[in-house]
């Protein structure tokens, strides 16, 4: 005869055996995603971290069917938060230091500031926009995109078009026209 708390020790057992195997089956390449945002590998393990504890917090997350989906979605907004603290850093010290950076010819520098203007532009877009655009860029499907951002997947190809537009448009308004097409 199996008692109340020999249930409850079975279900905990469980819900632990579910969230590694959740945990073990996406954390790296949620680090990874996150690593490509932040540009920081030892935040973006932390990010990815804080995502987990709010998935292990969450349980109505792991019985949807869309763990993964979620995990990318969440990780990516905490990533974007992130990056824009960042941004509103950087033009902090900037404004007190009323000075531009210094920009060479190198072409290691060219692209590490191409790389930082995206960034910056990722960070002024609408969050589902931006969210659109790095959750297909990390290779989701429009039916994955659409269950993380709770959306019509017959839509999302649509709106991730938009947010292209978006994105191109404040790039544009920015840093003018990119130098390669």
């Amino acid at each position: 005869m199996e008692t109340l708390s020999g249930t409850v020790e079975a279900s905990a057992a469980d819900e632990q055996t579910g969230f590694e195997s959740v945990f073990h089956r996406h954390y790296e390449s949620v680090a990874r995603a996150v690593a490509r945002i932040v540009r920081d590998t030892a935040r973006a393990e932390e990010i990815a971290a804080e995502t987990f504890w709010k998935f292990w917090r969450n349980p109505k997350v792991s019985e949807s069917g869309f763990a993964a989906a979620w995990l990318y979605k969440t990780a990516i907004r905490m990533a974007l938060d992130d990056l824009k603290k960042e941004a509103r850093r950087l033009r902090r010290e900037s404004v007190q230091a009323n000075r531009l950076p210094a920009q060479t010819p190198e072409d290691a520098h060219a692209a590490a500031e191409e790389r930082n203007r995206v960034r910056l532009v990722l960070a002024s877009l609408d969050s589902r926009q931006a969210e659109l655009l790095l959750l297909r860029n990390n290779d989701l499907s429009y039916a994955e995109v659409a269950a993380a951002l709770d959306l019509n997947p017959a839509s999302v190809g649509t709106l991730i078009g938009r947010a292209q537009q978006a994105f191109r448009k404040e790039y544009v308004n920015q840093y003018g026209e990119p130098k390669y097409e």
